[in-house]
């Protein structure tokens, strides 16, 4: 029986085209098969190349690119902690381990509760109180540490959450949970999720990007934290860095001329369409879409990317730093230009949290490296009448230990990892200003009320940006996905 073939998008001097042409009428299944083996070799070579690609299917009826209702937020900055700040260091003052500094943790606080490795073999757990003073801001008279001076003045924007907990006790797993839903690599990332239901509001600028802070250290990052994962890949995060080419391979070599690269283009999507039609493969497209993308970035990039024209009183705002492209500074002011320019998710990670030694200095660094730009960001969107549309959202991926790992002295202290409670915050959009939600027992051990989940973290984000987190789904070898897995509600109590 005879087949009909597509008509193909090459041109017609293309040979392989004429030849399917001329012999049109010739073509019977066993000469199908024959002549398009190199078509089952694309299919095998497209497979190796995303393992993703042939499984993953939308089958969805819901509409892409457009909220599921009116959302409260139009954009998110994520400003990631990597690491795991201390909560007792910063928000949640318990005067009480001050009182009983040294004294052993009380087993029926700790509960028989999983310790890490690094401190579960340690002859005693001493309680150690923070050295850093408490004060109260705010409308509300939250408690603030001194360490962070400037975020203490825009208190009253904030919405502090004191009762994250998470069932991960290992950064990695931690942080993956956080960015993905899934302890285990593999799944979207919460930018690539807000692309893939949400759209672009910026056909020349990444729906999602990243900037990490340079020169970091602790425990590494990894491109999966906003990858795609089973999503076309045309939703993964793109990473801008510090440096002449903020974006890798964006900038063309001497001698090669931007016709010269839409000529190059030109030619390699029609080679892309013929593949298509042959494999009927849904991320060839997802391929020419990133190819365009990166071509209308040669323009939008550096200029989205250039400070020259910041005023002094902007440097003055966010500190000197913001000057450097790639410090945490420059980072918070460049999150600001990005979602000006219609970027609907910028993700920020910060390295350097992770103080389970020598922590009395250690936070003390890290907080005089961001706390300014962090005040200053909201501070900036506010100003700018962007904060009542944008989500800001800062924390890390758990808390510390109200016991000292190691030894405690006077002067010194560290904190191990601690799942069962921390402390984050969201400003802006949707959630409420100057408010607390959650608490921790007197010792900062365990939560006493209103626990929130990493996925009920999840899904207010998503419901803030006009999705609804059980609906949002994609079918990926035979089983519909979403960013929560089959848990997480929304947090309503914090909403405005």
């Amino acid at each position: 029986m005879p087949l009909s073939i597509p008509m193909l998008t090459l041109q017609k001097d293309n040979v392989m085209e004429k030849d399917i042409y001329k012999n049109l009428d010739k073509i019977n299944r066993r000469n199908f098969l024959t002549k398009t083996a190199m078509g089952f070799g694309g299919l095998a070579l497209s497979s190796i190349i995303n393992p993703f690609s042939s499984y993953a299917s939308n089958d969805d009826d819901l509409p892409l690119g457009v909220p599921h209702f009116a959302p409260k937020a139009k954009r998110v900055i994520y400003l990631f902690q990597s690491g795991g700040p201390s909560q007792l260091e910063t928000f949640d003052y318990k005067p009480l381990l001050e009182k009983m500094n040294g004294e052993q943790l009380p087993d029926s606080v700790r509960k028989g509760q999983r310790l890490t490795g690094m401190s579960a073999n340690q002859s005693s757990l001493p309680l150690a109180g923070s050295q850093f003073k408490f004060k109260k801001f705010g409308n509300m008279q939250t408690n603030v540490s001194e360490l962070l001076p400037y975020t203490s003045q825009v208190v009253d924007d904030l919405c502090i959450i004191k009762s994250m907990h998470t069932e991960a006790i290992n950064h990695d797993p931690a942080i993956t949970f956080f960015q993905t839903g899934s302890q285990q690599p593999g799944r979207p990332s919460i930018g690539a999720w807000a692309s893939y239901g949400l759209g672009s509001d910026n056909e020349n600028l990444p729906t999602f990007i990243t900037l990490v802070s340079k020169n970091g250290s602790g425990q590494p990052l990894y491109a999966r934290l906003w990858g795609n994962g089973f999503l076309p890949s045309k939703h993964q995060g793109v990473q801008f860095r510090s440096g002449n080419d903020p974006v890798l391979f964006l900038t063309d070599p001497n001698g090669y001329h931007t016709s010269d690269r839409r000529e190059m283009l030109d030619y390699l999507k029609r080679l892309n369409e013929f593949q298509q039609s042959q494999v009927g493969d849904p991320e060839i497209e997802n391929r020419i879409a990133q190819y365009e993308m990166a071509f209308r970035m040669q323009l939008s990039v550096p200029e989205v990317t250039d400070i020259s024209n910041e005023p002094d009183w902007i440097f003055d705002l966010y500190g000197e730093e913001a000057k450097d492209p790639g410090t945490y500074q420059a980072n918070c002011l460049l999150a600001r230009k990005l979602i000006e320019n219609g970027v609907k998710f910028v993700q920020l990670y910060h390295q350097g949290w992770d103080q389970h030694g020598g922590l009395p200095n250690g936070i003390k660094y890290q907080c005089k490296n961001t706390d300014q730009a962090t005040a200053a960001l909201i501070t900036d969107l506010k100003q700018r009448g962007l904060l009542e549309d944008t989500l800001v959202i800062w924390g890390g991926e758990f808390g510390r230990t109200n016991y000292s790992q190691g030894k405690l002295t006077k002067t010194n202290y560290g904190r191990d990892h601690h799942p069962k409670c921390f402390t984050m915050w969201m400003a802006g959009a949707g959630v409420k200003s100057g408010f607390e939600y959650g608490e921790t027992d007197e010792f900062g051990y365990n939560i006493v009320k209103n626990p929130v989940h990493v996925h009920d973290f999840q899904a207010t984000l998503m419901h803030l940006m006009g999705i609804d987190h059980e609906r949002l789904t994609y079918k990926y070898q035979g089983r519909r996905f979403r960013l929560t897995d089959v848990h997480g509600e929304v947090v309503k109590d914090i909403l405005s």
